[in-house]
């Protein structure tokens, strides 16, 4: 049975947990980070960013504001504050026949919240690595 991905996709969010992140990956997955100029491919990558993700996006303030989906992909708005930056963005997401995410890119606006979150992510990648 396949996984039910923006259902699952959303319960991770909510409880700021990576632990599930495994499952819901496709092993070939392909992220786009709205910072890093060449695509990421492979489940471990992905996971370290989506995990980096969580930390630095993971505030009271993060809201998914709209969905747009079809039978295999979506894209999910969402807005934040850090450091008093309002941030806008999308999470852009497809996955396959068995629900597992096989593209995930993330876009920001305005420029000043790319620049946050660029130096905060590199933190974070940089403690990883």
């Amino acid at each position: 049975m396949p996984i039910n991905t923006l259902r699952a996709w959303h319960e991770l969010v909510e409880s700021k947990s990576a632990e599930k992140l495994d499952l819901l990956l496709a092993d070939e997955v392909v992220f786009h980070s709205p910072v890093v100029h060449t695509a990421q491919i492979g489940k471990p990558i992905t996971a370290m960013y989506l995990q980096a993700a969580l930390q630095v996006f993971g505030n009271e303030t993060f809201r998914y504001v709209r969905e747009v989906s079809g039978a295999r992909d979506a894209v999910l708005e969402f807005n934040l504050s850090i450091d008093d930056i309002e941030i806008n963005g999308v999470d852009m997401i497809r996955w396959n026949d068995d629900g597992r995410i096989i593209e995930f890119k993330v876009m920001l606006r305005p420029l000043k919240a790319i620049n946050l979150i660029h130096a905060k992510m590199g933190q974070l990648l940089q403690a990883h690595r």
